[in-house]
């Protein structure tokens, strides 16, 4: 079978990182997660305090030091999964916060900001192979992509698995708090002016609000060898 493209994008909490990754894994593809890239240099405008303490985000600084970002993803040999370094410094923990979370959708509607990922993400998946999810990667970063997948819940859906996720790693955090970030970031992720979330016209909608992780790993794994005997 050929190889291909694999661009999964969706509303937040959807599960979208957690297939792509055992999507990847099965089809011994590489799995980039470009939600992490956002978080990443969100967490350096926090560090940066360039969000400050009341949450205002100074856009034409953060412009400004994007020459000092410096991502790259590092396989953690424990787990086999790759792990977010941000100048060279293990930020996969702190990216996944709720705290960063509030922030990463206002980072990434800035067009600077977007057009520098969206390079390192188009050169990360130049041979193909790649499974790569996020909010515009059927959309803007692989138009071309041969199997588009939108994945989409309900937002009560999402914040309960986002809650329950939080909880699980020790984060002090209410369902109301996080149902509120999940419906805030939806808005501003679908008005954004630069590349907004949208489904790609050729886009597999995929709604899992009621469907377990296995039957979504199978049925989108079933896609991906339909698609890749196509090819060839």
């Amino acid at each position: 079978m050929g190889k291909i493209t694999i661009a999964i994008d969706g509303y937040s909490s959807t599960g979208k990182s957690t297939i792509a990754k055992r999507l990847a894994a099965s089809l011994n593809y590489i799995y980039v997660d470009t939600g992490a890239m956002y978080r990443a240099v969100t967490l350096f405008a926090l560090q940066e305090g360039i969000i400050n303490e009341s949450g205002q985000l100074d856009e034409a600084a953060l412009v400004d030091k994007l020459s000092e970002i410096h991502l790259k993803f590092v396989p953690n040999q424990e787990t086999g999964r790759s792990e977010m370094f941000l100048n060279n410094k293990n930020v996969e923990h702190e990216i996944r916060t709720l705290h960063v979370s509030g922030f990463v959708s206002k980072v990434a509607a800035i067009k600077e900001v977007r057009e520098k990922l969206v390079k390192m993400q188009q050169a990360m998946g130049k041979d193909k192979g790649i499974v790569m999810d996020g909010r515009d990667i059927g959309t803007v970063v692989f138009p071309e992509a041969e199997l588009k997948l939108f994945m989409t819940a309900s937002p009560e859906t999402r914040a309960a698995r986002r809650y329950k996720e939080l909880l699980e790693k020790g984060e002090q955090v209410t369902y109301d708090e996080v149902l509120r970030n999940v419906e805030e970031r939806d808005r501003i992720d679908s008005t954004r002016t630069v590349s907004p979330l949208t489904k790609a016209k050729d886009a597999i909608e995929f709604d899992n609000s009621d469907m377990g992780l296995e039957e979504q790993f199978e049925r989108i794994h079933d896609y991906a060898q339909r698609v890749m005997a196509k090819v060839g």
